[in-house]
């Protein structure tokens, strides 16, 4: 580590925009900035760590992130955001539970543990229904069931995939304008939202999908929502991702551990990365 001590160490294993924007900001602030690659990373858990300030934590890979905070946090390291929430968040089922437990509205949903469960339970309930992993972003494998024939060709793929990916996790298809909410909390604050809107007339409104994104205002009703959700998750900085239900309204979908923001900052001119290291700072004074 580095001979001056960080006020602020930013634990990544892929540079993307954020984190050179987090780089930069730090910098602007006059904040000692302390750069960690994951990937070259080795930690012994029986000595003193070495000196990071708060770790603000940005590794993308669901493992390192997890395991990597684990260990700092162990060995008495503050990291933002803290290991129950990559455990909580991380996970489409537990994420759910929590939101439902602390009264935040959510899509309906079932979770199966084998193929011939979820076809009896879609049997039931009928189509169309949405199947995610449980673990997993981007939008990928996110398949839309329209019926019985789609259902066992999505669900027969999974039979052969790793075990997490047979834990069949299935959500109601939202009634909502095309697109969704992402709105980006840092303490107990909304600082920005966007809609995500479909580029391709896809159900889809992922970025990474080619979402096109547009400013979102934020409501008292939103705010609260916002703030239930990352309490449930016991998070610090992350994004929470809504749903405009034609009948029950808004309607918290997911919350993300290691939030994206770069399409927040483009389109509404907050400066993110700024709020986030303020934030981060506070915690440790």
């Amino acid at each position: 580590m580095g001979a001056v001590s960080p006020d602020v160490t930013i634990l990544y294993d892929t540079i993307r925009w954020e984190e050179k924007e987090l780089l930069k900001a730090g910098r602007n602030a006059g904040l000692k900035i302390q750069m960690v690659d994951c990937k070259k990373l080795a930690l012994n858990l029986e000595k003193t760590p070495d000196d990071y300030g708060v770790v603000v934590q940005r590794c993308v890979s669901y493992y390192r992130n997890l395991h990597s905070t684990a260990a700092l946090e162990g060995m008495g390291v503050r990291v933002i955001n803290c290991l129950n929430t990559g455990i909580f968040a991380g996970n489409k089922l537990f994420t759910h539970m929590l939101l439902k437990k602390a009264g935040v509205p959510t899509p309906y949903a079932t979770v199966a543990f084998s193929k011939d469960a979820a076809l009896d339970s879609l049997d039931s309930q009928g189509y169309p229904m949405v199947i995610k992993p449980t673990v997993g972003s981007w939008g990928r494998l996110i398949s839309k069931l329209n019926d019985k024939d789609s259902a066992e060709a999505v669900l027969e793929g999974r039979e052969g995939m790793y075990p997490i990916y047979q834990i069949h996790y299935l959500e109601e298809f939202v009634k909502r304008p095309p697109r969704d909410i992402r709105a980006i909390m840092v303490g107990n604050k909304i600082v920005a939202a966007i809609y995500r809107t479909s580029g391709d007339n896809s159900w889809k409104t992922n970025m990474a999908l080619g979402g096109v994104a547009t400013a979102c205002p934020v409501t008292a009703e939103m705010e609260e929502m916002c703030i239930k959700a990352k309490n449930a998750v016991q998070g610090d900085i992350v994004g929470v991702d809504l749903m405009e239900d034609d009948k029950k309204g808004l309607v918290v979908h997911e919350v993300n551990n290691t939030t994206e923001y770069k399409n927040t900052v483009r389109v509404c001119g907050v400066d993110i990365p700024s709020l986030m290291l303020d934030y981060a700072v506070q915690q440790v004074k």
